[in-house]
């Protein structure tokens, strides 16, 4: 636990940088100009065939009864935008996620290497295809358990308990890996992750509780035709600032991580043999 308590004062302290604060802009304007387009395009349609789906399959009678079960009326007549943005989110988290990945990584890497472990030495083991790659199948299993886990949005409890854990494993799974990318050779970057996949879930599964705040501003957008996109926005950016955040704390645990795995495997030095003068 100390370790990941260390690593995340030092993320802290990294994060009120100014330089990590402006960082988040880059990620921020492409990811809003993504999705602005996106929305433009594809919300409305998507809107409407979730409406004649509901219509044509009894669902809206369904979720009525259920809703009312639940005492919550009020939301029946936002039902339809409110599922259109619940499953739009996890393309939202993954552009997020992805721009942060190859634009701001990269330079938390620089930026914690230079300042906090400069004799460190760098062997590369990553690559940007191998984020790519990574990012990309972990996306896969994230959205196909989002998806699966949706019903558990009725039932409050269960849903944050969930939903943290799935961003906690999907941080985990690409974030460590860019953190470990310019220092580690690919050997460490297996040994690191496999070592620590337990310190890194909890690290992850924390920052996803932190993700609820931007969540709960996407979905509003549903609840506000009139402030949703500046809902979307403020969700887009806190999302970003989430995964630097995250970036900064794995980046600081993943060196610490390094320094230790690296002091124990140095071999030992063998003992001088003494050649038999008789």
């Amino acid at each position: 636990m100390r370790p990941i308590l260390v690593a995340f004062g030092r993320a802290l302290l990294s994060q009120l940088h100014i330089r990590m604060l402006l960082l988040t802009v880059l990620p921020f304007i492409v990811s809003v100009v993504v999705w602005a387009v996106a929305l433009w395009l594809g919300l409305q349609p998507m809107i409407d065939w979730l409406h004649a789906y509901f219509a044509g399959s009894g669902g809206f009678a369904a979720a009525g009864s259920v809703l009312g079960w639940l005492g919550m009326d009020a939301l029946r007549t936002v039902l339809v935008p409110l599922l259109a943005m619940w499953v739009l989110l996890p393309l939202m988290i993954l552009t997020a996620l992805v721009f942060v990945g190859t634009m701001a990584m990269p330079i938390i890497a620089r930026h914690v290497g230079g300042r906090h472990y400069p004799t460190l030495e760098k062997k590369r083991g990553g690559s940007v295809l191998g984020s790519l790659w990574l990012a990309s199948w972990a996306f896969l299993v994230f959205a196909v358990l989002w998806l699966l886990t949706l019903p558990l949005m009725l039932f409050p409890p269960l849903t944050f308990v969930v939903q943290p854990l799935l961003w906690g494993w999907l941080t985990y799974r690409v974030m460590a890996y860019d953190a470990l990318a310019e220092h580690a050779s690919t050997q460490e970057i297996k040994d690191i992750l496999r070592m620590h996949r337990w310190p890194l879930l909890a690290i992850g599964a924390t920052t996803g509780a932190m993700g609820a705040a931007p969540t709960l501003l996407w979905l509003g957008g549903a609840l506000s035709v009139v402030f949703f996109p500046l809902l979307a926005a403020g969700a887009i950016w806190l999302y970003v600032l989430v995964f630097v955040f995250t970036g900064l704390w794995f980046q600081h645990y993943c060196m610490d991580a390094l320094i230790a795995y690296r002091s124990h495997a140095q071999p030992v030095a063998a003992a001088p043999q003494i050649k038999d003068l008789n």
